[in-house]
């Protein structure tokens, strides 16, 4: 690539940042070749470009390359089963494409197998399937005769009307009932994909082979469809599920769309995919009653039984210990005289109430809503960053005309609007990550890192809030810049290094998973 700008460089085995300027050798990020008749998009590391820590390797595939998978699947296991290749297709779909399991199923017993996927009748027989016509033929299905009449013959020698075969086989791809397509009688022969094309309508056939392309991905546990609404893209990972319990498999679509191989609940640097499903539980289980408890109710400052104030004089009376007290201060009310509304004495809790179980049930409430509430914080700031993307464009354009930048230069703010929201999705679910953890040594460094990418991103958001002065725009560019820089930097340090924790088992947590 031919590029006057800097570019960013972490080098992940010195765990150190430089910022290099590039060259015509510079990185090349990908690559499109043409190889076997489709496009493949392959990442080319070299010395200057290295996978960071908490990076996996993957590939998005659209529909013609899952095709080419699929018929490299078929060609691979019909060289070791010396089958054809549309009997090694139904068996590898008869099997959810367990490749394995078809070998060693033909190996032991192959008249299990071909049962199975449908081709018992087919192997044995001589009979060709074909679509003919015969005067005066009756079908035993739909008791129609006709003087002339197409009629399907399958190689288990069944002979039903056209109409027929069409009208079942039609019905069962248009309800989803395609992995494997039986001969309409009881015999369990399987119709081909190249007779079944000839008998249902083109549009029912183009629904067929999506059908197989889904069953495809469903069966494969190192593929998954992108979870984009009307995304047509496949996501190809070889991380295993063993490897979940210290690996993140993130993915970015083609299509902009981020999300974890791993799990269901989106992309959710750095928690693992075990704590993330706890957390999102939790907080779609908890967070309303413990919002409304931690604002509408107290302890009772003797039993520490949880009361809820249901009236507006603040004379508290306890139900379980009859304890009198100060809704205001928590104090005893014997001492307040008449200044029930003019409480402002401060009274300081002994430290063995947390022995408590009702304290410790408290306590244990305020810390889940400090992550919680910081937690929402930065998805509530995210929407408002969303909105801070047209603010943005109205202000490249601004600089375009107040300036000599051209609108390619101008791209940095819109770069730096893309650093700021995904810098607050990680920020996010660092606190739910740090929910789980318990307190030692190691978190205090991960909450130093925290911090500094917290306070790194409140500040590149609000140079992107100033307003733009034509005479200092090319100061302006440059601080942004910089500052989107240092931002994506501190979130490398922060992601490498709970990486690492988890790969090296560092981190402690509060719960077992």
């Amino acid at each position: 690539m031919n590029d006057d700008s800097d570019s960013f460089i972490y080098d992940n085995d010195a765990d150190d940042f430089d910022f290099e300027e590039d060259t015509d050798e510079a990185i090349v990020i990908g690559n499109y070749t043409t190889g076997d008749g489709i496009d493949d998009f392959e990442f080319i590391d070299t010395e200057r470009s290295k996978k960071k820590v908490y990076e996996v390797d993957f590939k998005i595939l659209d529909t013609e390359q899952l095709v080419l998978l699929q018929k490299n699947e078929i060609a691979e296991a019909s060289a070791i089963l010396g089958t054809s290749d549309e009997h090694t297709r139904a068996l590898l779909r008869a099997f959810r494409w367990n490749k394995e399991k078809v070998i060693e199923t033909v190996m032991d017993s192959p008249e299990k197998a071909y049962k199975k996927a449908g081709l018992e009748k087919i192997i044995e027989s001589r009979i060709q399937p074909s679509i003919t016509t015969e005067p005066d033929f009756s079908c035993f299905i739909c008791c129609e005769d006709s003087s002339d009449q197409e009629i399907v013959q399958l190689e288990c020698g069944e002979i039903y009307c056209l109409n027929c075969h069409k009208t079942f086989y039609e019905q069962n791809i248009v309800e989803g009932n395609a992995r494997s397509i039986l001969c309409v009688g009881s015999c369990g022969t399987l119709v081909q994909d190249e007779i079944l094309k000839k008998i249902i309508s083109p549009e029912v056939f183009q629904k067929f082979n999506a059908l197989q392309n889904n069953y495809f991905v469903d069966d494969n546990k190192n593929l998954k469809w992108c979870p984009a609404p009307d995304c047509i893209y496949v996501a190809q990972c070889d991380v295993p599920l063993s490897s979940l319990s210290s690996t993140i498999p993130s993915i970015q679509c083609i299509c902009g769309h981020q999300f974890c191989f791993g799990c269901t609940i989106g992309e959710h640097l750095p928690t693992l995919c075990a704590l993330g499903k706890l957390w999102v539980k939790k907080c779609q289980d908890d967070s309303e009653t413990a919002n409304w408890i931690h604002a509408n109710t107290k302890e009772c400052p003797k039993c520490f039984s949880t009361i809820e104030k249901n009236g507006g004089c603040n004379h508290m009376s306890c139900r379980k210990c009859a304890y009198e007290f100060c809704w205001v201060c928590m104090g005893l009310w014997s001492n307040h005289g008449q200044a029930w509304y003019n409480c402002n004495r401060f009274e300081e809790k002994d430290s063995t109430d947390n022995r408590d179980k009702q304290a410790q049930s408290r306590a244990s409430l305020e810390r889940y809503l400090h992550y919680y509430n910081r937690y929402i914080n930065h998805i509530q700031s995210a929407k408002l960053d969303q909105e801070l993307y047209a603010r943005t464009e109205e202000k490249m354009e601004e600089m375009q005309k107040t300036s000599e930048l051209s609108w390619i230069e101008v791209q940095f703010l819109k770069s730096a609007v893309d650093t700021l929201v995904q810098c607050r999705h990680t920020l996010k679910w660092t606190y739910a990550l740090a929910f789980y953890l318990k307190h030692d040594n190691q978190t205090y460094i991960f909450e130093s890192n925290q911090q500094d990418l917290e306070l790194a991103t409140e500040a590149l958001s609000g140079l992107l809030e100033e307003p733009i002065e034509p005479e200092s725009i090319l100061q302006l560019k440059q601080m942004v810049q910089d500052k989107a820089k240092y931002v994506s930097q501190r979130r490398d340090v922060l992601l490498a290094d709970l990486i690492k924790g988890h790969t090296e088992g560092r981190w402690n947590y509060t719960i077992k998973f």
